[in-house]
């Protein structure tokens, strides 16, 4: 396992230990590597809490992990109230603002992390920032209507982001469709020093159905280290 394995294990490894507790019955599953981890270590708890566990997954990828383990899978449909979700991020600043999406499935991951009583973060090393767009420079991903992606993309370009693109799929021609039959474009807006002002300029773009900003919603994070050791950074 390479370094960077371990330390998202390690992260992982600690927040499933310390934020889901047996008086739990509906966790919130993230999506993205780290969470492999998440679902290895659920996996690795009495049966019989498990038994009487819900599962809610983010994505199809976080389904299928939960489903290969002979896990219970819901929606939020079925809870909309959930004890606590455990997710991974592509960046995450010092505030605990943190940008997703890298995956493509930002729209589903918020949902669930907002029906949470509390959202748990789990990351890398790589991914711990001072500002926004310090490490994540491929841009703020912006899931979007599939009619509506070119006058996004020029509202996105108004408001500063002018290398915004559309995400294209790798060995499929064309765009990158979400679980919800949407596109997304990646918009580089450089350091962002007021992500909540970010977001809520997008969201109003007329033809976005989510943004991957994702702030003042996580109450803890937690990064792996290359000496092995998890750093913890809270509200």
């Amino acid at each position: 396992m390479s370094l960077i394995e371990q330390a998202k294990m390690k992260a992982a490894y600690q927040a499933v230990d310390e934020h889901v507790l047996p008086s739990h019955r509906v966790i919130g599953v993230g999506s993205g590597s780290t969470v492999v981890h998440v679902v290895a270590r659920l996996l690795q708890r009495d049966p019989e809490l498990n038994a009487k566990t819900v599962f809610v997954p983010t994505s199809f990828q976080s389904r299928g992990l939960l489903l290969d383990g002979g896990l219970t899978v819901g929606d939020v449909e079925q809870y909309s109230e959930i004890d606590v979700t455990i997710d991974g991020a592509d960046e995450v600043d010092s505030q605990l603002n943190a940008i997703k999406g890298g995956g493509a499935a930002h729209l589903q991951e918020k949902v669930v992390a907002e029906a949470a009583k509390k959202f748990v973060i789990v990351a890398d090393y790589r991914k711990d920032s001072k500002v926004l767009g310090e490490q994540w420079t491929k841009g703020v991903p912006v899931e979007v209507v599939p009619f509506a992606w070119r006058a996004v993309l020029k509202k996105l370009q108004e408001q500063g982001s002018k290398d915004a693109k559309l995400r294209m799929a790798v060995a499929k021609a064309g765009p990158v469709v979400t679980d919800n039959g949407n596109f997304i474009i990646d918009a580089p807006f450089g350091l962002i020093h007021e992500p909540a002002k970010r977001l809520k300029d997008i969201k109003l773009i007329t033809g976005v159905v989510e943004v991957g900003l994702f702030c003042n919603m996580a109450e803890i994070a937690y990064f792996g280290c290359e000496d092995g050791s998890v750093t913890i950074r809270t509200k």
